[in-house]
């Protein structure tokens, strides 16, 4: 029996490292601010700081992440009333995924802040120097590094960073619902299901009916009525049952707040989200919410 092995793609691929840092700031520190050519970002282990992003300022407490794009001026300025903990990573990465990040604050789990912790024990016995120096412009190596060292720091921020986009901008249903697939038997119920599939894949996106067509090869008037005779509904109706079906789910987990899930669905605005989720479900995010705790209280 011959054998064939298969390629194995990064998704996210880190080129070349250019700082890691843990800073200890005192509550008075304030940077004098940067741009470069690479990406960057900074995350509060500690504290609370003022992240500058361009002409933004962006209020980053413990447990959040910012990422700065390529060339994009950022700052970081303290408060004067706490002595913040950051990690700061810059790094070069020319994978299309990247960009999801820019100017996108996040929150970090547990599981991913003990990934961070594991690049930054990586890095201290990797490098030499210290690892709070702001004004360090090239890392050098330790004489006396850890066998495999520096490939694990590129293997857990590539980890890192793909956590973060599976949580984020990743958003696949969480199994396959009979509600909205129908059973195989005709050429025309497979065809639905294929509809179905593809709506699945982009549920984080404004699709419009005229794209549904065209990806899917489809004249408008003939998916129409494709979901009028094999669906109980349209297609972008069901579209959009999808969506507030993805947003219940997300809400029930609690990672994310109704701000970052409107987002993460495509929504234009909290309040359009909003509406559309009374529209379907007759109460609203917070409602839907608070009944779930209510339900979790009884149990």
């Amino acid at each position: 029996m011959d054998y064939e092995s298969v390629y194995l793609q990064d998704s996210i691929e880190i080129s070349e490292l250019v700082s890691l840092h843990y800073f200890q700031y005192h509550k008075d520190f304030a940077f004098p601010g940067e741009a470069h050519p690479f990406w960057e970002f900074v995350c509060v282990d500690s504290g609370e700081i003022t992240a500058i992003a361009g002409e933004k300022e962006i209020p980053l407490k413990k447990g959040e992440i910012l990422f700065h794009e390529p060339n994009e001026f950022h700052n970081v300025l303290t408060n004067g009333k706490s002595a913040p903990s950051l990690v700061v990573i810059s790094f070069y990465c020319h994978s299309p995924a990247l960009w999801h990040f820019r100017r996108k604050c996040l929150s970090v789990t547990e599981q991913e802040k003990r990934i961070l912790s594991k690049i930054i024990q990586e890095g201290s016995n990797v490098f030499s120097g210290r690892m709070d120096q702001p004004y360090q412009k090239k890392l050098l190596f330790s004489p006396e590094q850890n066998f495999g060292g520096q490939q694990l720091i590129r293997q857990y921020l590539a980890e890192f960073l793909i956590s973060l986009y599976r949580r984020y901008f990743s958003l696949p249903l969480p199994g396959r619902s009979t509600e909205y697939f129908v059973e195989k038997g005709n050429r025309k119920r497979e065809l639905y299901n294929s509809v179905v599939e593809y709506l699945e894949r982009r549920i984080q996106e404004k699709l419009t009916i005229e794209e549904i067509c065209r990806d899917m090869l489809l004249g408008r008037s003939h998916l129409q009525k494709l979901f009028q005779e094999v669906g109980s509904m349209g297609v972008m109706e069901l579209f959009h049952k999808m969506k507030i079906d993805t947003a219940k789910r997300m809400i029930r987990e609690g990672q994310l707040n109704f701000t970052q899930i409107a987002d993460q669905l495509g929504y234009s605005s909290i309040h359009y989200f909003s509406r559309q989720f009374k529209k379907e479900c007759d109460m609203s995010p917070s409602e839907y919410a608070q009944s779930i705790r209510s339900l979790a209280e009884e149990a």
